[in-house]
C-alpha cells in the first residue's frame, strides 16, 4: 500500500482487503497499523447489496491472527545504540510506518435486530476497505440486551478498548435457561467473577432466586449486600443473603435413595448391599408417604436378611448385624435428620441467595447433600411445572431458580462414579424446560465430565495454562473458537473470554469491581509473619505466656507447699 494510498483512507480505516483467507469464513488484509490489529479486535468491511437499498450492511470480523510480512532490513536493529530511524532517514527511507502486517479475520457477519449475526457468504473484494468497529456499534451489536434492562448483566467491558468503554452486558434469560460454566486455573479469578454475576442477579432488574454450593466457605462476604444502597430499589426491595453453615445444613433422611446411603457408609459385601437393595424395596412399600427414619431402615434390613437354617427355621443372616453397625454411623451423623429438613421454599425465592458453606463437611457427605438437593429442586420445579402440588406444600416453587456449583469437577468428575453426576446430566439436559439452571465452576476443566460441560452453553473462560485442561476446552467449547482459545495462556487476573448463548458473538472481556468484598483472597504469609513481631503483638505474647498468678503452688504428700 503505498504512502498516497494511506492517506486517501478514512480515519478509522485500518487496512485493505488482500483476499480470501484459508477457510471460506475468512479473509486477509493488508495494514501498516501496528497498534489497533490485536488478536480478539474487532473490525468490519461494507458489503453493498441491491436487497439492502443504498445502505450498505456492515460485516464484522474478528482479527484472528496476524504477521509481520515487510520490515527495515534486520540490519537496522542489530546496533542498539543508534535508532533504526536515524538509519532509515540516511539512506532515504522515510515512510513513517515501515511494517507492514498480513492481518487473517474471521466473518462474523451483519447484524440484524431480530436475528442477531448473519453471515452473508460473501467474500470481500481485494481493495475493499477494512474499519475498525467504534464503540457504540460493538456494544449495540455485541449485547443482546443494554445497561439496566430488566434481565441484564453488566460483567464488564470490552477488553481490547479503554476502560468502560464498550460495557459487556449479558441475557440473564440465556444465561440461566441454557446453563453456563466458570471455567479458569488457579488465582485466575474464577470465584470473583462468580461474585461479580452474583451481585448482577441480585441488582434490581433482576432479584434472581439463587443458590451457591460453597465448599470452601468463600461466598460469605455476599453478606453485605444486605443494606448495600446499590441494591436498594424505590418499592422496597432489598436483597436476602441466608448464609448456612455446617451446623445449619438439615437433610431429611428419607430423601435419600439407595445410592446416597451406600456412599456414605464404609465398604460393603455384595450381600450387605443386596440386602440394603431389598431394605429400600420394603421402606417403599410400607411407607407410602415416603417418611422414615433410620430405625425404619434398619428394621427393613432384618426383614430383608431372612435365610433358613437345616431344619427350615428363619432366622437373621449375619449380613443384618454387619449393617446395623454401619447404618449407626448415618444415625449419628450432625446432617442428616428424620424431621428437620432445607425444604425448597426454605432455600428459593426471588431477590433471595443462599449459601451452602459446606467447608468443614466430608467429600462423601458434600456429595449426598448436593445431589439430595438438586434432586429435590428439580423435583419441585416440574410437579409445580405440572401443576401437581400446592401452594402450601414444601416443594411448591412458582418461579425460576439458579444454582451455582463450586468446584464443579468433584461434583461431577469425568472418570470416577458420583452421586451427583447423574442428576446433573438430567437437569442440564432438561431442566430449561422447567426453569432450573445450573452454573458451574471448576479450576480443572480437563477432569470434569465431558457431557456435563457440553450442556453448558455460556462459557466464561480464563487464564488456562494445564495442556490437558486446555485440549478439553477444544471440544467442550464450541462457540469460544479456536481463534480466541489461543489467548488462554497470555490472559490475567480478571480477564475472561465470554461465549456462547448469553453473547450475540465470543467476547474478550476485563471483569468490573465487585460491589461487594472479594471472600476468596489467598493469606499474606510474609505480611502476617512480619505482623508477629509488632510491638503490641509482642505485648500480647508475653502476657498469653506469663505463669498465672493465681496458680496453685504444687505440694507435697504432707500439704506443704514447695517453693
Amino acid at each position: 500500500m503505498s504512502t498516497q494510498q494511506q492517506a486517501e483512507l478514512p480515519a478509522n480505516a485500518i487496512g485493505t482487503v488482500k483476499g480470501p483467507g484459508e477457510s471460506g469464513n475468512q479473509y486477509v488484509f493488508i495494514t501498516a497499523n501496528n497498534r489497533q490489529v490485536k488478536v480478539g479486535e474487532f473490525v468490519y468491511y461494507e458489503l453493498r447489496s441491491p436487497e439492502n437499498g443504498t445502505a450498505p450492511l456492515k460485516i464484522l470480523g474478528k482479527i484472528a491472527d496476524r504477521r509481520l510480512i515487510d520490515h527495515l532490513p534486520d540490519r537496522i536493529f542489530a546496533d542498539t545504540e543508534i535508532s533504526p530511524e536515524a538509519i532509515a532517514a540516511l539512506v532515504g527511507f522515510m515512510h513513517p510506518n515501515p511494517e507492514i502486517y498480513e492481518v487473517t479475520v474471521e466473518v462474523v457477519g451483519h447484524f440484524d435486530e431480530r436475528l442477531g449475526f448473519m453471515n452473508p457468504r460473501v467474500a470481500p473484494n481485494p481493495g475493499e476497505r477494512v474499519y475498525l468497529a467504534s464503540d457504540p456499534y460493538l456494544q449495540r451489536v455485541l449485547n443482546k440486551k443494554q445497561p439496566g434492562d430488566i434481565g441484564s448483566a453488566q460483567i464488564g467491558s470490552l477488553l481490547l478498548r479503554p476502560s468502560e468503554a464498550v460495557p459487556v452486558i449479558l441475557d440473564v434469560k440465556e444465561l440461566v435457561s441454557t446453563h453456563m460454566a466458570i471455567l479458569a486455573g488457579t488465582g485466575s479469578g474464577k470465584s470473583y467473577t462468580a461474585g461479580v454475576l452474583v451481585e448482577e442477579l441480585m441488582l434490581t432488574y433482576n432479584r434472581a432466586a439463587v443458590l451457591i454450593f460453597d465448599p470452601h466457605g468463600e461466598y460469605g462476604t455476599l453478606e453485605e449486600l444486605r443494606g448495600h444502597p446499590a441494591f436498594q430499589a424505590d418499592d422496597g426491595y432489598a436483597p436476602r443473603v441466608k448464609i448456612l453453615k455446617p451446623e445449619d445444613i438439615r437433610i431429611r433422611v428419607s430423601s435419600l435413595d439407595y445410592h446416597d446411603v451406600m456412599t456414605l457408609l464404609p465398604s460393603m459385601s455384595d450381600r450387605q448391599q443386596s440386602i440394603l437393595h431389598k431394605a429400600f424395596g420394603i421402606l417403599n412399600h410400607t411407607h407410602s408417604d415416603h417418611r422414615w427414619s433410620v430405625n425404619d431402615l434398619m428394621d427393613a434390613v432384618y426383614q430383608a436378611d431372612r435365610i433358613q437354617d437345616e431344619d427350615g427355621n428363619e432366622k437373621v443372616g449375619s449380613s443384618a448385624n454387619a449393617l446395623e453397625w454401619k447404618l449407626d454411623r448415618l444415625a449419628r451423623s450432625d446432617y442428616f435428620d428424620t424431621v428437620d429438613h432445607l425444604a425448597p421454599k426454605d432455600l428459593f425465592q426471588p431477590g433471595q441467595v443462599t449459601v451452602f458453606q459446606m467447608n468443614e463437611i466430608s467429600q462423601e457427605e458434600q456429595q449426598v447433600i448436593c445431589a439430595a438437593i438438586l434432586r429435590q429442586a428439580n423435583q419441585a420445579r416440574m410437579n409445580t411445572q405440572k401443576e401437581q402440588i400446592e401452594p402450601q406444600d414444601e416443594n411448591y416453587l412458582p418461579y425460576p431458580i439458579f444454582i451455582l456449583l463450586e468446584e464443579a469437577h468433584r461434583f461431577a468428575p469425568a472418570h470416577e462414579p458420583s452421586r451427583c453426576k447423574m442428576i446433573l446430566r438430567t437437569i442440564l439436559s432438561e431442566g430449561r424446560k422447567f426453569g432450573l439452571g445450573v452454573g458451574l465452576i471448576t479450576q480443572r476443566p480437563g477432569k470434569l465430565d465431558s457431557d456435563v460441560l457440553s450442556q453448558c452453553m455460556s462459557q466464561f473462560i480464563m487464564r488456562i495454562v494445564n495442556p490437558v485442561d486446555q485440549d478439553s476446552l477444544k471440544y467442550g467449547v464450541e462457540a469460544a473458537g479456536r481463534d480466541l482459545l489461543k489467548e488462554l495462556p497470555a490472559l490475567t487476573k480478571g480477564q475472561v473470554i465470554i461465549a456462547g448463548a448469553c453473547v450475540n458473538t465470543p467476547v474478550l472481556c476485563q471483569v468490573r469491581q465487585r460491589l461487594t468484598q472479594h471472600g476468596g483472597q489467598t493469606l499474606d504469609a510474609p505480611d502476617m509473619w512480619q505482623q508477629y513481631f509488632q510491638p503490641h503483638q509482642v505485648e500480647r505474647r508475653v502476657i498469653a505466656q506469663a505463669p498465672p498468678t493465681n496458680r496453685t503452688r504444687p505440694k507435697t504428700a504432707r500439704g506443704v507447699s514447695i517453693d
